[in-house]
């Protein structure tokens, strides 16, 4: 059976044990917020007219940084969507001039939408940023200067692996094969969860099994005892 907790490769199972918390588990929403609900439902295919649209144009999008340079992507993108609102505005401009209608501006709807942030707003989200900032700051911390010596074997043997990654595919390469296992993942995973569940709780023990007798047989590495 598959173990129901999940955590990171890079946090020691005493950090994760005495937190006591179960995990949001991979397929609902919880208690999260709105903005975790709407990538859920995008990544899980629950709109599919949304969620190809999103996927097709944040596809397009890296396979047209893959090709050209950001700052061409840019300004084709602006240029793109100032002809649309330019042919738009002059179209409206000559139909009311012709037919005599006061039709106005055909932006107008959107230009006197309130886009501003409030202090109170702009608060929040940088407390928000603030705390998940300082999470990932005290954890690099942990795994540079060892606080926990398997942690930091575990990082530093994800990092070796990740200089053969390096040399095969680039950032945007990554970026793309990325966004195509975050579209087709979810849903498979969805499908055939209970089979999936049981490999990785096979794989998860006997990870468990090969880090305990590494720990067991090199000095240095049993974790100590709590007195």
């Amino acid at each position: 059976m598959a173990d129901p907790t999940t955590q990171s490769p890079f946090v020691s199972s005493s950090s994760s044990s005495s937190s006591g918390q179960s995990q949001p588990q991979l397929g609902g929403c919880g208690a999260a917020g709105s903005a975790f609900c709407a990538v859920h439902d995008l990544l899980f295919w629950r709109d599919v007219r949304k969620t190809g649209i999103v996927f097709g144009a944040s596809l397009l999008l890296l396979l047209s940084l893959a090709t050209l340079s950001a700052v061409s992507v840019v300004a084709h993108l602006a240029l793109a969507l100032l002809s649309v609102t330019i042919s738009l505005r002059v179209y409206k401009a000559v139909v009311q001039a012709v037919q005599k209608s006061e039709e106005g501006h055909p932006f107008r709807a959107y230009l006197e939408l309130d886009v501003t942030l409030s202090p109170e707003t702009f608060q929040a989200h940088a407390t928000t940023v603030a705390h998940h900032l300082n999470q990932v700051l005290r954890l690099l911390l942990r795994l540079f200067l060892v606080e926990d010596l398997v942690d930091s074997v575990k990082l530093a043997m994800s990092m070796w692996l990740l200089t053969y990654v390096g040399a095969v595919f680039n950032g945007i390469t990554l970026l793309i094969l990325a966004e195509l296992l975050a579209f087709t993942l979810p849903p498979l995973y969805e499908k055939y969860k209970v089979q999936i569940d049981h490999y990785v709780g096979i794989a998860r023990n006997q990870t468990k099994d090969l880090m305990a007798k590494i720990q067991a047989k090199l000095p240095g590495l049993a974790k100590k005892k709590p007195e």
